[in-house]
């Protein structure tokens, strides 16, 4: 407890709080507009300035945290990314409806407060301090300067008695407020646990899907390069072995070449069932493709944003290749209007058909069942509205990013 005065636990929260000043001060005053705005906001006059505010405030804790980490060596994670939104109406929601802005605009409003009140502390210390040392100089202090607040000798040492208590007093009022400011920034700058939680799973599945798809890639290319090209080898070798052998060899060796053109169009199947290489010249031009294979008539609109990941570039191929099919065989169709859209953050695709309607998704998990199990792996939806008679139109969404 005596040596809490002149401790680097003391005075380096006193530092902290003098360097952190310089950016809690226009911190404030921007936490001061946000609530002013936030008031006028009613009105919708300050509706503007609270989203600019929001915005700000929410990178606020990057720049506290230069300092803390400098100086007393905290440090604390950035808050979760703000959900994406395209469309300045979205964006604006979007910050709205942001925790972690208000939540930081909440910290700069009590973090100058707080800082002040640890800076002066700080002053008590320093006052407390010197005036332990008062009765060595009072006598001096009255006679040349003219202090005549202190006339004896027993007020001096009362002043040294105050001067103590306030020394061995403040060290402990700033841990106290050093350990408040702790408290703040857990409670306030920090991501929750929940969403920090949901951050990291969410990264995590990303990555794994990324992995996913580079591994199938490189399957299909070591099919494609590989398994497929000794194969084609093997069938010239054999062709080349019946030219020279006997009558009653040959039927042996047609039969080992129609198993191994079996065999290469069973291989093609995989490899488009792995990665279809159409997907490589894009999505728009792979659904060209299958609509120019399908045996009923498809009408095609593709109105893309942008190139979407390879997850959601496969989904989607696969899932109206699988929707073809199923017109293909059991809707009775006579026309299929595929339509794939950008909306906003969301990939839209819709798949109808005039067929009899009457789809449903196969208690076994295989078909629409599997498309929708598909979709929501992705955090996308798939709805069914198939009448009896029909016609029969398949929605699924897909977020625009994974």
């Amino acid at each position: 407890m005596l040596r809490a005065p002149v401790e680097g636990r003391t005075w380096r929260p006193v530092g902290y709080a003098l360097i952190s000043m310089l950016l809690a001060a226009p911190a404030f005053l921007l936490a001061l507009l946000g609530l002013v705005a936030s008031v006028l906001s009613v009105l919708t006059i300050g509706l503007p300035f609270l989203v600019g505010v929001l915005w700000l405030l929410r990178h606020a804790g990057r720049y506290f945290r230069v300092p803390a980490r400098l100086v007393l060596g905290w440090d604390w994670p950035s808050p979760a990314r703000r959900p994406t939104a395209t469309g300045p109406v979205r964006w604006a929601t979007a910050v709205l409806r942001d925790v972690a802005g208000w939540r930081a605009l909440l910290y700069c409003l009590l973090k100058l407060p707080l800082s002040l009140l640890t800076v002066h502390l700080g002053y008590f210390t320093v006052a407390g301090l010197a005036a332990m040392t008062y009765p060595a100089w009072w006598t001096p202090a009255r006679d040349v300067f003219g202090v005549e607040s202190v006339a004896t000798a027993g007020q001096a040492w009362a002043v040294a008695a105050a001067g103590l208590a306030a020394a061995l007093a403040s060290p402990w009022l700033i841990r106290l407020c050093t350990g408040l400011d702790r408290l703040l920034i857990r409670a306030l700058l920090e991501p929750d646990p929940a969403q920090a939680r949901i951050a990291q799973l969410e990264a995590g599945r990303a990555a794994l899907q990324a992995d996913a798809a580079a591994v199938l890639r490189r399957v299909e290319r070591d099919l494609h390069d590989g398994t497929q090209a000794r194969l084609v080898a093997l069938a010239v070798s054999l062709s080349q072995i019946e030219r020279r052998t006997g009558d009653e060899v040959r039927p042996l060796i047609r039969d080992a070449q129609d198993n191994i053109t079996e065999a290469l169009a069973e291989l093609r199947d995989i490899i488009r069932a792995v990665h279809p290489p159409a997907l490589d010249d894009g999505l728009p031009t792979a659904l060209q493709t299958l609509a120019a294979r399908s045996s009923v008539p498809v009408d095609l609109s593709v109105e893309l944003a942008g190139r979407p990941s390879d997850a959601v570039a496969s989904a989607l191929y696969f899932t109206v290749a699988e929707l073809l099919t199923n017109v293909a065989r059991h809707a009775r169709a006579t026309r299929v209007t595929v339509a794939l859209r950008s909306e906003d953050d969301i990939v839209r695709l819709s798949v109808r058909d005039d067929g009899r309607g009457g789809a449903r998704p196969r208690p076994d998990g295989t078909g629409l069942a599997g498309l929708h199990r598909r979709a929501t792996a992705l955090d996308g939806s798939l709805t069914v509205d198939s009448p009896a008679g029909g016609p029969t139109t398949i929605t699924m969404t897909l977020p625009g990013e994974q």
